[in-house]
């Protein structure tokens, strides 16, 4: 059933390749712990003990706000189609803003998406697979443009003051730094 791993191995990545949802665990030790949903093929494998993910203009910025006062995250992939498997990436993240000097090396490898706000680096310290024979089946149909639509709606200035409006502060009242590290 159930293994844990030092590191990504390659039939881990090719799995994560093909996979179109994943979903983010983050916390302080005192906040709501926050599990969001992740697609928009914003994933990438940098090396067997790295991953980054480019993370868009959303509701809330939970995550950004967890990582900068407790680095800790939880990346989940599990199979809805073929052989059962549940993937647990555990490992310790930063949060790049557009103004970081990482970030124009990062953002390049991904497919750029509007309402790009934040890269998450995040070294893996374990993978963990399990059984997911409880996981249904489910077909995918398309990636939804909703979003993406919004965001080049806004444009730049439009995504700025909806951080500044929306994104500064998390559910519980940490800070996410966005408008101070981005648009510079």
């Amino acid at each position: 059933m159930g293994q844990q791993f030092d590191a990504l191995s390659d039939k881990h990545i090719e799995f994560i390749s093909s996979q179109k949802l994943f979903f983010v665990g983050t916390a302080t030790e005192t906040s709501k712990v926050n599990i969001s949903p992740k697609g928009m093929d914003s994933f990438h494998v940098l090396s067997h003990n790295r991953v980054a993910w480019l993370n868009v203009t959303g509701s809330g910025n939970e995550t950004s706000a967890h990582v900068q006062s407790c680095p800790r995250m939880t990346m989940m992939f599990m199979a809805f189609e073929g052989k059962p498997l549940i993937l647990r990436l555990y490992g310790t993240a930063r949060v790049i803003h557009q103004g970081d000097p990482e970030w124009a090396e990062l953002y390049a490898l991904f497919r750029p998406l509007p309402g790009a706000r934040q890269i998450f680096d995040v070294a893996i310290e374990m993978v963990q697979t399990s059984c997911g024979m409880s996981v249904p089946f489910y077909d995918y149909v398309e990636d939804r443009a909703l979003l993406s639509d919004w965001a080049t709606k806004q444009g730049e200035e439009g995504i700025k003051i909806y951080w500044e409006k929306k994104n500064q502060i998390s559910l519980d009242g940490e800070a996410t730094h966005i408008l101070l590290k981005s648009f510079n």
